[in-house]
C-alpha cells in the first residue's frame, strides 16, 4: 500500500485561489477572534476611545494574519525570496494593504456604530466581513503572487 499523506492537489488558478480564500478566511478567523478580544478588552477595560481600540486590536490582528498566511495560506508563493528582504517587502507590502483595510474598518465600524447605533460586536463583525474581501484580493495581486515576487510560472 502506498502511504501518501491526504492533500488536496488544485489543478488550476481558480481552484488554487478559492482553496487559498478558504485558507485565508481561517486564517481571518483566528485574527477575528484576535481582533474582538483586544476591541472588548480596551474599550470595555481600560476605557479607551473606540477609534484608538479598533487601530490597535486590529494591528495585532494584522501581525498575526500575516505569520500565518505566510508560513500557511500561501506557502511557497514567492517561496525563491522566502528568506531576507523577501518576506519583509511582504510584510511591508501587507501592512500598506491592510493598513488601508484598517483605515476602512474604523470609518465603517464608526458609521455602522455610531451613525446606525448597531451593536459594536455586530457592527465589528460586519466591517471585518467587509474588508476581508479587499485583504484577500490585493494581497493575492500584491503579495502572494508570481508576478509580486518576482518569478515566472503558475501558482
Amino acid at each position: 500500500m502506498i502511504n501518501m499523506p491526504f492533500r488536496i492537489r488544485p489543478i488550476n488558478v481558480t481552484w488554487v485561489r478559492a482553496y487559498q480564500f478558504v485558507r485565508f478566511c481561517t486564517v481571518g478567523a483566528v485574527g477575528f477572534l484576535i481582533d474582538m478580544a483586544m476591541l472588548h478588552l480596551l474599550v470595555r477595560h481600560c476605557n479607551w476611545d473606540i477609534n484608538i481600540s479598533k487601530l490597535c486590536s486590529a494591528e495585532t490582528a494584522m501581525l498575526n494574519n500575516f505569520a500565518l498566511n505566510e508560513m500557511w495560506t500561501f506557502r511557497g508563493c514567492g517561496s525563491a525570496s522566502r528568506l531576507g528582504c523577501g518576506w519583509g517587502w511582504r510584510l511591508l507590502r501587507f501592512q500598506a494593504i491592510c493598513g488601508v483595510g484598517i483605515g476602512v474598518a474604523v470609518m465603517l465600524l464608526s458609521v455602522f456604530y455610531r451613525g446606525f447605533n448597531f451593536n459594536l460586536y455586530m457592527a465589528n463583525c460586519l466591517t471585518i466581513m467587509l474588508v476581508t474581501l479587499w485583504n484577500f484580493s490585493m494581497n493575492v495581486l500584491f503579495n502572494w503572487s508570481d508576478e509580486a515576487n518576482g518569478k515566472d510560472g503558475p501558482v
